[in-house]
């Protein structure tokens, strides 16, 4: 792929390095900032048994209703071996159920509105082509999830009115908004164990029907931790599955009050293998803007690391369908800085997620409730992403859940992040200028006696010589990003 001019690598790099055993004295960053603390949580309470493929997956998210002018599960189906290509692991497909017809907001509504837990939406396809979108999935090596809403259904949904009573209600007794802004749904009582028992016999329903590896839940957080731990162990009764929570105990949602947010609900301990790394989010969106400082970065992962042991990942990302749709796209939100940002949420130690339509460039916002095809166009940022993804599942350095794995911010220029991700005989260096102005940065200064080479992976040629600590030059709004070589 050849990248527009402002982000072409400024030298090339072919060059022996030494590993870096110590940080450097100078810079804006000091060691002590930038060293991972022990985690105050107790490791031994991380029970989660995460599934071999997902050690080096990363998460493609599917707006099947998007996709493709068709809308459905056979035409999303027909581009599977474009993702396989790119590199993506797990496909994860946003809820596939009938939507509620009252209170619908939009022409087709929300596709979190469910009305029926136990049925495909007709306007995506058939059970068979469900199946038939799994199977050739899994032919291609790649695993997948489904969207799954626990915590509310549609008014109109079945349940309505074969068990009324599995639902919280108002002051006068009606079916209420789990939140005030949801109007188009109502909320489910947890303290029902019939519910519960509903609810986890008809995800382990979908795992058995489909074939399906796991769940992304919605809004986990507003649903009992219990229910997620007692239905991660039912799911493993059939087979390995891949659980992701809507939620970060870092970050209180903006849908409830901060008095209402538990930051300890636990559900990486037991049930879930991710949650989203919202706090994360937030701020690589105010770097971008110029609003905070790099800097930030290291308080933010002092932070994460306080909270959770080494085994522990967060999902990252610059985009999902409710930041398309709601806060924009990251060309509305970054600007310049879009495919920096990029590298930075694909490559931070986290598992990586691509929103459907990113590697098209895409700049608009996909409508919520009203049929919106994404403008896929040439793919112009296909090869940018793929070189990414590829990177994350075969450089060991990178891989999900390992403890091992070292990660250690470097210093550098106000503006710009400059990081590493080592282990054993691999790893990666990792340099980002948000700024407008052209910016300089050290690459780590090595102090043992084994010769290393660094390959760029988006430089062109993809070698050239940098000696001990030399000092590059990194384009404004640009990145580099150079790969670990053991000696031959």
């Amino acid at each position: 792929m050849i990248l527009p001019t402002r982000f072409r690598p400024w030298a090339a790099l072919l060059a022996p390095l030494l590993w870096l055993g110590a940080c450097q004295s100078s810079g804006t960053q000091t060691a002590a900032e930038t060293e991972a603390p022990t985690a105050a949580t107790d490791s031994a309470a991380f029970t989660v048994r995460h599934p071999g493929w997902a050690r080096t997956a990363t998460i493609y998210q599917v707006n099947v209703r998007q996709y493709t002018p068709q809308g459905t599960f056979r035409a999303a189906e027909a581009d599977l071996p474009r993702l396989q290509r790119m590199g993506v692991g797990i496909l994860w497909l946003m809820p596939i159920n009938p939507i509620g017809r009252s209170h619908r907001k939009g022409t087709l509504g929300s596709a979190y509105s469910v009305r029926d837990y136990r049925a495909v939406n007709l306007e995506l396809g058939t059970l068979a082509d469900l199946q038939h979108y799994v199977a050739t999935a899994h032919k291609l090596g790649m695993h997948v999830i489904l969207d799954w809403v626990a915590n509310h259904t549609a008014w109109d949904s079945n349940l309505t009115t074969a068990h009324p009573d599995w639902y919280t209600r108002d002051s006068l007794g009606h079916f209420r908004p789990p939140v005030a802004d949801w109007q188009d749904v109502i909320d489910l009582d947890y303290s029902k164990p019939a519910l519960r028992r509903y609810m986890t016999e008809t995800m382990a329903y979908w795992v058995k029907t489909a074939d399906l590896d796991g769940f992304r839940c919605d809004v986990a957080g507003l649903v009992p931790t219990d229910f997620w731990n007692h239905t991660r162990q039912e799911l493993e009764k059939i087979k390995p599955v891949f659980m992701l929570a809507e939620w970060d105990e870092l970050f209180p949602p903006t849908f409830i009050s901060r008095k209402e947010f538990d930051p300890n609900t636990r559900l990486l301990e037991k049930a879930f293998d991710a949650t989203y790394a919202l706090r994360l989010h937030g701020l690589l969106d105010s770097l971008g803007r110029g609003q905070k400082p790099t800097a930030d970065l290291a308080h933010y992962w002092a932070a994460e690391r306080k909270l959770y042991p080494p085994s522990v990942n967060l999902m990252t990302f610059t985009s999902t369908h409710d930041i398309n749709a709601w806060d924009g796209s990251e060309y509305e939100r970054l600007g310049a800085n879009a495919e920096a940002e990029g590298v930075l949420a694909m490559l931070w130690p986290g598992i990586p997620m691509l929103y459907n339509g990113q590697e098209a460039a895409m700049k608009k916002r996909l409508r919520f409730f009203d049929k919106d095809t994404i403008p896929w166009g040439n793919y112009s940022l296909q090869g940018f992403y793929s070189k990414l993804l590829h990177l994350k599942s075969h450089n060991y350095a990178l891989q999900n859940f390992d403890a091992k794995s070292k990660f250690r911010l470097l210093n550098s220029p106000p503006q710009t992040v400059l990081f590493e991700r080592r282990k054993d005989e691999e790893g990666i260096v990792v340099a980002v200028n948000l700024s407008d102005k052209f910016q300089q940065v050290a690459l780590p200064k090595t102090s043992n006696l084994h010769v290393w080479y660094y390959v760029s992976l988006f430089a062109t040629p993809e070698y050239s010589a940098l000696e001990d600590n030399d000092v590059v030059t990194v384009p404004p709004h640009g990145y580099q990003v150079w790969e670990l070589n053991p000696p031959e």
